[in-house]
């Protein structure tokens, strides 16, 4: 009896090794980085893929650029709906200003140039100048107004006292304005 316990532990163990191998990393999970103008944001939150889902009757992405204010400002906007109530969303927020080509920008400058993130269902918000620990980068791989194309990538980390630290990685967008 003991010798089929074991054998059915050991069958066990290895089926449920063997589903973790074939779940999709969550890397792959994400919309590819692309620069065509498809429209697509993606990234990971403290490992977790994340993408926007659901709506509250406004787009749950919006990208706007504009070359004359504050010498080129880029607005990122979106949020996914992560359950059944108005205080069950998370949404993320980049901007930058003194944006006028592709390249490199910090994301540490409050009122000019940060990623934000919030969540109502914890009631942690990172926004503004609320004091708090930010770094991180967003690069810009194509700024083609010509074209309407904006895309990039972007990645930052968030902390203030009473939440959950959130890491922004693997982050993409690609956006026809």
């Amino acid at each position: 009896m003991k010798r089929l316990l074991l054998y059915a532990a050991l069958l066990l163990l290895t089926q449920c090794s063997k589903c973790k191998q074939e779940d999709p990393s969550p890397e792959s999970q994400l919309p590819p980085s692309t620069q065509t103008g498809a429209n697509t944001f993606g990234c990971l939150v403290n490992g977790q893929p994340w993408t926007p889902k659901g709506g509250d009757g406004t787009a749950n992405y919006t990208v706007s650029y504009d070359a004359a204010y504050r010498k080129g400002t880029l607005n990122i906007y979106t949020y996914r709906i992560t359950g059944t109530t108005a205080y069950t969303y998370q949404s993320i927020t980049l901007f930058s200003d003194s944006l006028t080509r592709t390249g490199i920008y910090s994301l540490t400058i409050a009122g000019h140039q940060e990623g934000l993130f919030s969540d109502l269902s914890t009631g942690c918000k990172f926004h503004g100048n609320a004091p708090h620990y930010r770094r991180g980068n967003l690069t810009i791989t194509r700024l083609d107004l010509q074209a309407g194309i904006i895309a990039g990538t972007f990645a930052f980390t968030l902390y203030k006292p009473g939440c959950d630290s959130i890491r922004v990685t693997n982050g993409r967008f690609d956006k026809q304005l």
